[in-house]
């Protein structure tokens, strides 16, 4: 979008390093990257954003605006003050909820009925910079992580465009501070967090289940083995229920928990493929008892 806004001439991008990736771990580099080489844009990849390296490259671009998006690391205060017009952060939440690492799990495992896309001048604090503009949508409740990234990109460089077509600019934009009574943190999510607890409620867990994909997925120890959860929705419990088991549900499964039914849609055993949990079922009746716990020394739990 930057690159073919009539107000923008881009001198520069900077990105994470190229990563070993695939079974050849042939170094890749990110979507950005590859992106701005095909536009013919000088892309820079720095190990270090805290390096003089970093620093003194960016002194040489010049630059007066600075966008920020899913960089996913800390930008010291000497860049932050490079550019006239400061860094634009385009953050997938309604700021000041859902600061941190995680957003958008974060607004899918609380429940939000509401979620969006903010823009803000940077600080030197964690998303606590005051905002120039934001966009809000309602959900469904049946949202996936992916769903919503793909969404909130999509709004936040509609947003961002609209923002330097207007007063930005020329500086007649005010920002407004958050209000930091309002505020909430998310935090970096673990392999650890794809657990399904059973000591929770299934609601928690359904929630679970959508906000952790792709990583770390969700999953249940069973007799017949790990099995990735890849949807699943809300039952009732029945009588005789208990937590922790994984039950017939009529002609499929469903873990039981401390609250309600998680009634398993489609699944995968480790090494297999997707299947509903009515086929895994029949394929594996051994599936069916009590679950397993934690591997020793993780802890469950997704960002609040």
């Amino acid at each position: 979008m930057l690159a073919r806004h009539p107000a923008v001439s881009v001198v520069g991008v900077v990105t994470a390093p190229d990563r070993p990736a695939g079974r050849g771990a042939s170094l890749l580099p990110t979507p950005v990257a590859a992106e701005a080489t095909s536009l013919g844009l000088p892309v820079q990849r720095p190990e270090r954003i805290r390096g003089p390296e970093a620093l003194d490259a960016m002194v040489r671009l010049a630059p007066g605006l600075g966008v920020l998006a899913d960089y996913g690391r800390i930008v010291p205060q000497a860049i932050l003050d490079l550019p006239a017009h400061g860094i634009l952060n385009v953050h997938p939440s309604l700021l000041p909820r859902h600061r941190g690492a995680t957003p958008i799990p974060g607004a899918i495992l609380a429940g939000d009925p509401v979620t969006g896309v903010s823009i803000f001048r940077m600080d030197a604090g964690l998303d606590t910079g005051p905002l120039l503009a934001s966009r809000s949508w309602e959900l469904s409740g049946t949202e996936t992580t992916p769903d919503l990234e793909a969404r909130a990109a999509g709004a936040g460089a509609a947003l961002l465009s609209e923002l330097l077509d207007g007063p930005f600019l020329d500086g007649d934009l005010r920002p407004v501070p958050q209000e930091e009574s309002e505020a909430s943190l998310t935090r970096p999510l673990r392999r650890a967090d794809g657990w399904l607890d059973p000591t929770r409620p299934a609601v928690r867990l359904e929630r679970e289940v959508r906000a952790f994909q792709p990583w770390p997925g969700s999953y249940v120890e069973t007799a017949a083995g790990r099995l990735a959860v890849l949807r699943a929705t809300v039952a009732e419990g029945r009588p005789g229920d208990r937590p922790g088991d994984l039950a017939a549900d009529d002609d499929g499964l469903a873990l039981v928990t401390a609250d309600g039914r998680l009634r398993l849609l489609e699944v995968r055993l480790a090494g297999g493929r997707r299947m509903s949990a009515a086929a895994l079922r029949r394929g594996h009746p051994d599936a069916i008892g009590q679950t397993a716990g934690q591997t020793a020394g993780q802890t469950a739990g997704g960002p609040a």
